[in-house]
């Protein structure tokens, strides 16, 4: 299985005393979803997030409507949260978030993902010629919609 990675980090000038609590909530992954994946949450809200929690999704990626099914592995308020998928179009997702507060008040966010695609060969293509592009997208745009709510301290 050939696993991908991709790495961001972003500083807002927020604590994250007020940067948590707006990734803690689910329905808020809309506000950092580009609309093109036309992505909604299936599960019931308000959601509590808590580690053991799991959500239910739908994108429509490329015009293919995709059903995703992620687990809150781990919950730990103001300083990470990983999510893990147990079904969905890919053969591994491994999503942690991180929360550093930093000196002047600020927030480093960091994201790093590990992923791997299903069909061996066929799925290696298609990163190459797709996927890779694409989650690099969503994650620009998340970047872009984070320093619109938060402000832009940085970014790497």
């Amino acid at each position: 299985m050939q696993v991908y990675e991709l790495h961001r980090e972003q500083v807002v000038p927020r604590p994250v005393t007020e940067v948590f609590p707006f990734f803690a909530a689910a329905e808020n992954l809309n506000a950092l979803t580009p609309p093109w994946l036309e992505f909604r949450i299936l599960t019931p809200l308000p959601i509590r997030m808590a580690a053991g929690i799991g959500l239910d999704y739908q994108i429509r990626w490329r015009g293919i409507p995709l059903r995703w099914q992620t687990l809150i592995e781990t919950w730990e308020p103001g300083v990470r949260f990983v999510d893990t998928q147990v079904r969905g179009p890919y053969r591994l997702w491994h999503h942690t978030h991180t929360f550093e507060p930093l000196p002047d008040g600020g927030t480093r966010l960091t994201d790093h993902v590990r992923y791997a695609l299903p069909l061996g060969p066929l799925g290696r293509v298609v990163h190459g010629l797709l996927v890779r592009r694409d989650v690099a997208t969503i994650f620009d745009y998340r970047a872009t919609r984070i320093a619109a709510l938060f402000g832009v301290a940085g970014s790497r």
